[in-house]
Parts: structure tokens; C-alpha cells; sequence
């Protein structure tokens, strides 16, 4: 059952052994033993629990898909491990300690700089860059009447002159430790204000907007923003360059083992160096945030999205599913046209538009009108079925895909060789998947014939893990 388990079962019983002794003394909160998922745990279960930070470089979507150093990182990893990505976002530093101490989590993946400090509670992997803390400042204050109002201040490049300064960072990041570090070799005194709820890149909007005088940040990150505020200075460095790393949680050795192994091998590769340099050094991919289809800037995920509400809202669907169908069928191009004819941005098939009334099939408005109405049909066969709705949703995609005749052929298959007819995952799945192979679709419950199973069963994952992204940062 695990070294783990075993571990703590000795340990639990050394301690009633040690309640015997005592005069059976109750257990304290602190002596209640979590049992961490280590490596042999994450792949039994087949999927890696991950927490990033929503920014402009570490994770974010554009136009309708999810990017970001971290995540590229994070999809390479899982990928080499073969474990499904399950990605959960958070800014708060110290919620995601806490996660992964209480076995929640089982990386934290972001520019966590290594600290002596940090090391006590968790475990830094190796790491993936490296990057100094630089003191982010206002180098003009912007004017409305234009540049020759331009007001440039005065700029503080000596690290002693920070002393009686205000700065305003992060809760519990390493930012803090190393500003009290930085107040104890100036001989000084530096206001070191935290801030629970802002994320480091909303404390840099803060400076570029003169809400507040000061905030600290990683130079790699603050290099980024000057694209996006080029009123700020990140010149004047606080510390020497600092290891960035990944964290795991203290006792899951294995994971920690494996996570080094791969990180000391991928961050010598073209590959990595490719996805440094698009986040960090490329001026193209910088510029990304100026365009309005960015879930951080621009707040969209394509020029449909308000009509993607309003239709979604009418039937009761998420608009973020809706959004992720839409992108995975057309990429949002509403006159696209695949091979078999299906048109539009939901891809109607022109008798599937005659069906549910759609006229004109190229029209955004009306195509998702008509993609929504055959969601909706699906979901009705579907439901006679499949009471558990987040379960039938994953047959209604299929269907919607390669037509709900496939998909129960599919089901019936599973039901006689023994699987679940009702569960997607590991039983029908795999008889959808196997629907080109002569054993399956020459057998007397197909009624449908051969189907390229391929296709509807990377349909359903892909829609999903893409509707998750969307969840992480759209509203």
C-alpha cells in the first residue's frame, strides 16, 4: 500500500504505544498525520494536481487558448510522466502552502525564489531559472495633455535610500524576507507594507498608476511590464540573482527525485530555451497582452464572447463550455468550412441547420443559436440515459462530434463486454476510441458501422480541459 502508509502506520503506532505509557493522553491537532501522494500514488491515480500563478508570463489564455511559461513547462512534465495536468489557479502565496502541506497539491509551479526560510516548509526542486528582485518605481508620471507634461521624478538607485521607505509587496513572499534582510545591512528602518489579495503584477499596475510609491518583483517578470507600462524603472536591483524553482511538499521524496531528474535534463534543451524566449525575451509574444483577446489585458477570449453570453444564458449552459466548443470547432472564424461542409462557428451540417431553423448558417448569431438547440436536443436523448449531468456531458460532446448513433453504439459495446455504459472515462471511451477496429464495429450490437474513433474521444478531453482554463480565469 505504499512506503508512506506503512511510515505512518509505524508512526501511529509508536504513538499509542506512547498514549499507553503517558496515561493515555489525548492526541494534539499537531499530531494528526497527513499522508502525502507521492510519486507511486500520482501515477496510480494518472493525473499531477498543480497550482500556477494567473499572470501575463506564468499562465493565462489568448485568444481562446491557455499559455504561459509555467503552464508550457507544466504540460512538457506531465507529458514525460504520462499523467493527465490538472491545473488550479492562485495568487495567494500562502494558501498554496498550506495546500501542499495538507497533501491538496502536489506541486506548486511558479518563480518561487529558494529561501533558506521557505526550505523549512517545503521542498524546491531544482531550478528552472534564475532572476533578481528589483525595486519597481514611477520614472514619469503620466499626463492627459500629453508628453510635454511629462513630470520625471527623482529615482532611487542606491539601496540606502530606501531607508524610511514605504514598499508594498506580496503576503508571504520571499519579497518580504528580503526586504527585512535588506533594513538589517542599510542600518535602517524600511516600511515593508503586505498586501494579502494583489498579485505581484497588480502591485506593478499600482506603481505605474501612482497608487502606491513602490513594490518589489523578479526582474524577468518587471522587464515584461515595462511593455505594458513604460513609465516604470526596474533598473535598481535589491538582491543577487536568486534560484526560481518549483515546490513539493517536504515528504514526497520520489516526486521531488523525479521532478529533478527532469528539470536538470528539459532546461538544457532547444525546447526549453524556445519557451524562455517567448515568454521573456521575444518582443512579439510580449506584446500578446496589448491585444484585447487576453484573459489578463483584454478580458476576452474572442470578439464573440458577449454573443457566446447571451445564447449560452438562454438555454442555461456555460458560456465558457460554449466558448471552448466554438474554439475547438472553427478557432472562432465564423465562415469556416470543413471537409464534410459543416459551417459556421459551431460547424452546423446544412441539414442540421435546416433542422433547428437556421437560415443563415454563416451568421455568428445564428449558427450558435443552432449549435446550442442540437446541445440541447443531444442533452434531452442523453438524459433518458445518463442522470449525472457532469458525466452525460462528456457523451453529449461526443455526440455532438460524431453523431449520438456512434456514441450508442459505443455504449452498448461496453455494457456486453462488461464496462460501465454510463461512465465515459476508461469504459465507453475506449469502445468510441476502438470503433475503427474491425472486432468491434463488425459486432452484431453496432448498428452504426466503422467511425474514426480517434477524433470524438480526443474531441471530449481537449473541449474539457480547455472549458477548465477558461474556468481558471474567465469569469
Amino acid at each position: 500500500m505504499g512506503k508512506i502508509y506503512y511510515a505512518v502506520l509505524f508512526l501511529l503506532v509508536l504513538g499509542v504505544v506512547g498514549c499507553k505509557q503517558s496515561g493515555d493522553r489525548k492526541k494534539t491537532q499537531d499530531e494528526i498525520l497527513i499522508e502525502v501522494p507521492d510519486l507511486p500514488k500520482i501515477l496510480e491515480s494518472g493525473k499531477i494536481r498543480v497550482v500556477t500563478n494567473y499572470n501575463s508570463t506564468n499562465y493565462f489564455v489568448y485568444k481562446g487558448q491557455p499559455m504561459g511559461y509555467q503552464f508550457e513547462m507544466l504540460q512538457e512534465f506531465a507529458n514525460f510522466m504520462d499523467v493527465k495536468l490538472e491545473v488550479t489557479v492562485s495568487n495567494d502565496l500562502q494558501a498554496n502552502f498550506e495546500a501542499l502541506q495538507n497533501g491538496q497539491l502536489d506541486i506548486i509551479a511558479s518563480s518561487l525564489a529558494v529561501t533558506r526560510e521557505t526550505e523549512n516548509h517545503v521542498a524546491f526542486t531544482e531550478p528552472h531559472s534564475f532572476s533578481r528582485q528589483v525595486l519597481v518605481q514611477q520614472a514619469y508620471t503620466p499626463d492627459q495633455k500629453g508628453d510635454m507634461n511629462i513630470k520625471f521624478n527623482s529615482l532611487i538607485r542606491n539601496q540606502l535610500d530606501l531607508a524610511g521607505k514605504s514598499i508594498y509587496v506580496q503576503k508571504g513572499s520571499a519579497f518580504v524576507q528580503r526586504l527585512r534582510n535588506l533594513a538589517d545591512e542599510i542600518g535602517d528602518s524600511i516600511h515593508i507594507v503586505e498586501i494579502p489579495d494583489y498579485e505581484v503584477e497588480q502591485l506593478i499596475e499600482l506603481v505605474a498608476e501612482g497608487e502606491i510609491p513602490y513594490t518589489v518583483c523578479d526582474e524577468s517578470l518587471a522587464k515584461v511590464n515595462l511593455n505594458f507600462y513604460p513609465n516604470l524603472d526596474v533598473a535598481t536591483a535589491i538582491s543577487f540573482p536568486q534560484k526560481q524553482a518549483w515546490a513539493v511538499n517536504k515528504n514526497a521524496p520520489e516526486l521531488l527525485n523525479a521532478v529533478n531528474n527532469w528539470m536538470v535534463g528539459f532546461t538544457k534543451t532547444a525546447r526549453y530555451r524556445r519557451i524562455y524566449q517567448k515568454y521573456f525575451l521575444n518582443k512579439r509574444s510580449i506584446h500578446l497582452v496589448d491585444a484585447g483577446f487576453h484573459s489578463i489585458k483584454g478580458g476576452q477570449v474572442s470578439i464573440y464572447d458577449e454573443l457566446i453570453r447571451e445564447e449560452s444564458e438562454t438555454y442555461d449552459w456555460d458560456w465558457r463550455l460554449i466558448a471552448s466548443i466554438i474554439y475547438q470547432e472553427s478557432r472562432f472564424i465564423p465562415d469556416a468550412e470543413s471537409w464534410a461542409g459543416a459551417l459556421g462557428l459551431m460547424q452546423l451540417m446544412p441539414q442540421t441547420a435546416n433542422r433547428f431553423g437556421v437560415e443563415a448558417i454563416t451568421s455568428p448569431r445564428e449558427n450558435i443559436r443552432g449549435g446550442m438547440q442540437l446541445l440541447q436536443w443531444l442533452d434531452g436523448r442523453m438524459a433518458l440515459r445518463i442522470e449525472d449531468p457532469e458525466e452525460r456531458l462528456k457523451f453529449v460532446l461526443a455526440s455532438y462530434n460524431v453523431g449520438i448513433g456512434h456514441v450508442l453504439d459505443a455504449m452498448r459495446l461496453a455494457e456486453k463486454n462488461g464496462k460501465d455504459a454510463k461512465v465515459w472515462d476508461d469504459n465507453v471511451d475506449y469502445f468510441i476510441l476502438n470503433k475503427s477496429n474491425p472486432k468491434y464495429y463488425n459486432d452484431p450490437v453496432v448498428e452504426f458501422g466503422y467511425c474514426r474513433g480517434e477524433e470524438p474521444y480526443h474531441y471530449v478531453r481537449e473541449i474539457l480541459e480547455r472549458y477548465e482554463h477558461y474556468k481558471n480565469v474567465m469569469r
